[in-house]
C-alpha cells in the first residue's frame, strides 16, 4: 500500500483540537514544513506534546494554533535564548500549560506504548511538578518502604516524524540520533513521517536494522526536501542560523518568514 501523499494532503488529515507530538529535538531535526502547514490551513486548538520544543511550538503560539501544551524544556537554543511567542502565550494563559521535566513526559509517554496506565519516573523527589501537576505516588510494593512518583499515560493522537529516508510503503529511517521519535511512535494512535527523500523498499529490505518506525506503523507519509528548515537535519544540512535570527526578530513578519521557507518556495514554483 503506498502510503505517499502531499504535505497539503498529510496536514488535511489533522482535525482542530489533536494531540500532537512533533520529533526532533530544538532546532534539529523538527517536522517543522508540517508546522508550518498546519498554519497555512488555520488549524486550532491543538495540543503540542514534546520534551524538547522550540521553534515548532514557538511560531504555532505565535500563530495562535495551540490550545494546551505539554513539554519538558522549552528554548530556542544556541545563542537565541528562550522561546519568546510560546513564553508570550503562557504568561498571558493564551494556552494551558502541563509543565514537564523531559523524563516526566517520557515516562508518560511509555505508559502509553506500554499499554499500562501509569509509568514510575526518578529525579523528581523536591521538584515542584508533582504538586503542580497532581501525580500520585505509591509506596514500592517489594518492600523498601522508598515511595516513586509516577506519571499517567499520555497518547497523543499522532507522532509527526521527520525522516531522512522513507520508501512507499512508510517504512523510515533516521541518521543520527532519533531523540525522541521512538518512544512517540510507540505512544501515539497513529504516526505521520516527513521525509528528505523516498528510497526503494530493496535498500530497506539490505538494512533492517536501520529502520526507526516499520510501515505497519505509519498512516501517511510526504516527500518534502530541507523540510526542517531553519533547522538542521543530519548530515544534509545544519542549521540556518541567519534566518533563526530573522524570525526571532519581534518586529519582523511571520508571512515574509513563511514565504522563504522551501516547501512554499517549491509551491510556487509548481
Amino acid at each position: 500500500m503506498n502510503k505517499i501523499m502531499s504535505l497539503q494532503e498529510m496536514v488535511a488529515l489533522v482535525p482542530d483540537g489533536a494531540s500532537l507530538a512533533l520529533g526532533g529535538s530544538f532546532l534539529h531535526r523538527g517536522p517543522f514544513a508540517f508546522v508550518r502547514e498546519l498554519i497555512r490551513q488555520g488549524k486550532r486548538d491543538l495540543e503540542i506534546v514534546k520534551q524538547s520544543p522550540g521553534y515548532d511550538i514557538d511560531i504555532l503560539c505565535r500563530a495562535g494554533c495551540v490550545k494546551k501544551a505539554r513539554a519538558g524544556i522549552v528554548a530556542m537554543e544556541g545563542n537565541f535564548g528562550l522561546a519568546p511567542w510560546y513564553r508570550r502565550a503562557v504568561e498571558k494563559k493564551q494556552i494551558v500549560l502541563e509543565e514537564h521535566a523531559c523524563a516526566t513526559l517520557t515516562a508518560g509517554l511509555r505508559a502509553a506504548a506500554f499499554g499500562v496506565p501509569f509509568q514510575p519516573v526518578g529525579g523528581v523527589h523536591g521538584s515542584d511538578l508533582p504538586a503542580l501537576n497532581k501525580w500520585a505516588s505509591i509506596t514500592d510494593p517489594y518492600g523498601s518502604g522508598k515511595d516513586v512518583w509516577v506519571i499517567p499515560a499520555i497518547q497523543p493522537d499522532i507522532a509527526v516524524i521527520h525522516v531522512n529516508e522513507v520508501n512507499e510503503l512508510g517504512d523510515a529511517r533516521i541518521y543520527g540520533t532519533f531523540n525522541w521519535d521512538r518512544i512517540m511512535t510507540r505512544a501515539a494512535k497513529k504516526v505521520f513521517v516527513v521525509a528528505e527523500k523516498m528510497e526503494t523498499v530493496e535498500s530497506f529490505r539490505e538494512r533492517p536494522e536501520l529502520t526507526l518506525i516499520p510501515s505497519f506503523m505509519v498512516q501517511a507519509a510526504a516527500i518534502v526536501p530541507n523540510g526542517a528548515w531553519p533547522g538542521s537535519c543530519w548530515p544534509l544540512y545544519e542549521v540556518d542560523y541567519p534566518e533563526v535570527e530573522s524570525y526571532m526578530d519581534t518586529e519582523g513578519s511571520l508571512e515574509a518568514h513563511m514565504a522563504r521557507a522551501p516547501e512554499a518556495k517549491e509551491a510556487s514554483h509548481a
